[in-house]
């Protein structure tokens, strides 16, 4: 949620309302949703290139140490999917008009801020990785992290304004003034703390005539939320005289916002108040506002989930989800985050929003490759959906059989019917999905990728499913993915391993040899990617459609709970990475130049490619002179691939003129890393 124009206001009036912290020694609850899109869009992280995940857990890890410094125990709080009443819904999609805006700016070099698609996953993994407790809500999170806060008289950290409405115990720390890159000391102590800025909802009343609290959802309500938007609400506010203090120097916004402040003070309680709102509206429509304002005040009331169960007992009982009559194992597993928010969308509401990338607006969205596995995704979902009683779908065409995705075409977005795909009986009943067994989910898993098991066999374990979508990637005419463009990715893949390797004790000799180099040549071109070089729209919507296949692929994977291992994400795909890697390789560069310099990571990367190489159209292979004329033209070399070349660009030429590096080796041979990896 949050309250047009609050949080600039209150944040204009900073010496009024909020008192400065120094917060140590004690549980915070931060709303998850809030954090993740603050460390992403706050770290002068580049989103062009479709997520350097690699960065952003960096940031991250760092956020969560500087807590654990100051001895702050956090709790993350997730909101999951959209309410069963989908009272948000034209809220999500004026959103999802914002963002493809955004995206198209960033598309042709200017600003936005937008969240690289597997963001949300990554930062996931990073919490577990870090054992941060954490919870995934049904819906949205805001009542619940509330709840919590005050039952255990801790602050709670957000951005969102709907936090200065809730009558918080221990107050409302808002991440713009949470200074956790400024860890101080205590004088005379080893004890450190995060400077912050506290929010009173006291301050707040008194500064207003000591106004009542309890009008504060009634101000939320009609200053309007995400929840609510009622035109009818412009003809109360043009009626109305609001009294002002003093000019707005904010506009239109703070004008409300101090006008509706300043006239609610006037009343004793929320009944009064709301009286003399429907005292300017048409007698006709006076019950049915009523009904609505009181509705949409009632998300601001103390919730009945007890998030203190979950952290404590890991029991998350939620009432909303329980009427629904879904299977147990499937509210236990979006609990604890090991099921996506868009699966409870497609199960709940029949309805998914698929989000935009930094892609090419001219183009189909790079979702439309993924939409036969989401298929099997909404036909593994289609029984329980009997049990939700939400006409929200029912007038659905093809009833039994539709899903409806919100997408975008061009710049804009539109609704597309989307039929599930019908599946064998033993994978008809959701509630008993887990009781298939692990080679017939497997197979279902692999048979709607493509991919035959003996394929994955030479992979190591944390890279299967990301081949494995590879394959299918390779396989859709949409990806019209070049050998590049394949050699890039696989290269980028091997960032993971390389990393373990010069991370990992006893390693010595491959961290002083050819493994941290390479690892430490990636780096340098990724950072060449970055200086105002234009962004290749048709490789950038070609990597998109990748990480749609992935996270579809991940998607369907954790609804079968998990044939083919989880795959850390973290270091998995770096866009700057993969996006220099293509240009190099375009240049001035060979894969088999760039990987003589660490023979592990060669043979590594051979398993990989030799994997994707007979799912990929024969065109892929083609010398360069064939396959664009155009390169033929400018008299570029030729490119071909032959089993010896390990898939690699022809050319003697290292990834930087006159390198000498690329021919150091290693004592350790490439299987005994493998084996490490696979017994992890």
């Amino acid at each position: 949620m949050g309250i047009r124009g609050l949080m600039s206001f209150v944040e204009d009036h900073s010496n009024e309302f909020f008192t400065d912290l120094k917060l140590r020694d004690t549980k915070i609850i931060i709303d998850g949703y809030a954090l993740f899109h603050r460390l992403c869009f706050n770290s002068n992280l580049e989103l062009r290139y479709g997520g350097d995940y690699d960065s952003f857990v960096e940031v991250v890890e760092n956020f969560f140490e500087s807590l654990f410094a100051c001895n702050i125990c956090p709790y993350v709080v997730l909101d999951g999917g959209c309410d069963i009443s989908d009272k948000k819904l034209v809220t999500l999609k004026d959103r999802a008009r914002e963002k493809i805006q955004m995206a198209h700016s960033l598309s042709i070099g200017g600003g936005g801020c937008v969240c690289p698609l597997l963001i949300r996953e990554v930062f996931l993994q990073v919490l577990i990785k870090l054992q941060v407790c954490f919870v995934q809500c049904f819906s949205e999170a805001d009542r619940d992290i509330m709840t919590l806060a005050n039952h255990w008289n801790c602050p709670v950290l957000s951005s969102d304004s709907d936090f200065c409405i809730f009558d918080l115990k221990t107050g409302f720390c808002p991440l713009n003034g949470f200074q956790w890159r400024n860890v101080n000391t205590i004088k005379g102590t080893q004890n450190y703390y995060i400077p912050a800025k506290c929010f009173s909802l006291d301050a707040l009343c008194h500064y207003f005539s000591n106004m009542n609290k309890a009008l504060l959802p009634l101000f939320a309500v009609l200053c309007g939320n995400d929840h609510i938007n009622l035109p009818i609400i412009e003809t109360f506010l043009s009626k109305v005289r609001l009294p002002l203090r003093a000019t707005s120097s904010k506009g239109r916004r703070h004008h409300r916002v101090l006008g509706l402040l300043n006239w609610l003070s006037h009343f004793a309680d929320p009944t009064e108040a709301l009286d003399n709102v429907l005292k300017y509206l048409p007698k006709k429509d006076r019950e049915n506002v009523k009904e609505l304002l009181c509705c949409s005040m009632e998300e601001y009331q103390q919730s009945q989930v007890k998030l203190q169960d979950f952290f404590q007992n890991g029991t998350y009982v939620c009432p909303d989800a329980l009427n629904l009559g879904l299977p147990e194992w499937v509210l236990v597993a979006l609990s604890k985050g090991q099921l996506s928010p868009f699966i409870s969308d497609a199960l709940v509401l029949r309805r998914t929003i698929l989000q935009t990338q930094v892609e090419n607006m001219q183009q189909p969205n790079a979702h439309k490759i993924s939409q036969p596995i989401r298929q099997v995704i909404y036909g593994l979902l289609l029984n329980s959906l009997s049990h939700v009683e939400n006409m929200s779908w029912s007038a659905l065409p093809h009833q039994s059989l539709a899903f409806s995705e919100v997408e975008r075409i061009h710049q804009n977005i539109k609704t597309s019917i989307v039929r599930a795909v019908e599946l064998p009986k033993d994978h008809s009943d959701l509630s008993k999905l887990t009781k298939v067994s692990f080679v017939r989910r497997q197979m279902l898993l692999l048979e709607t990728l493509k991919v035959k098991q003996t394929i994955l066999e030479p992979i190591p374990t944390s890279l299967k499913l990301p081949i494995a979508v590879s394959c299918y990637w390779l396989q859709h005419t949409e990806a019209k993915a070049k050998l590049h463009h394949l050699q890039a990715l696989l290269l980028g893949m091997l960032m993971g391993p390389l990393h373990a390797i010069i991370n990992s004790p006893g390693k010595e000799e491959l961290q002083e040899g050819g493994a941290k180099m390479l690892y430490e040549e990636f780096q340098r071109v990724k950072e060449l990617a970055w200086p105002g070089r234009r962004l290749d729209l048709d490789t950038a919507h070609i990597f998109c459609q990748w990480q749609s296949c992935l996270q579809m692929g991940m998607y369907l994977n954790q609804l079968l709970s998990t044939p083919l291992p989880e795959p850390d994400l973290t270091r998995l795909y770096s866009g700057s990475l993969v996006h220099g890697l293509c240009q190099q390789l375009l240049t001035s560069a060979s894969v088999e130049s760039l990987l003589s310099m660490c023979p592990e990571a060669k043979q590594l990367y051979e398993h990989l490619f030799n994997a994707t190489k007979s799912y990929a159209p024969a065109e892929l292979f083609l010398p360069k002179g064939k396959s664009n004329s155009k390169k033929k033209r400018r008299k570029k070399k030729g490119t071909t691939w032959s089993k010896n070349r390990v898939g690699t660009a022809s050319g003697p030429r290292c990834l930087y003129e006159g390198s000498n590096r690329f021919g150091l080796l290693m004592v350790e041979n490439l299987e005994e890393h493998t084996e490490a990896t696979n017994t992890e």
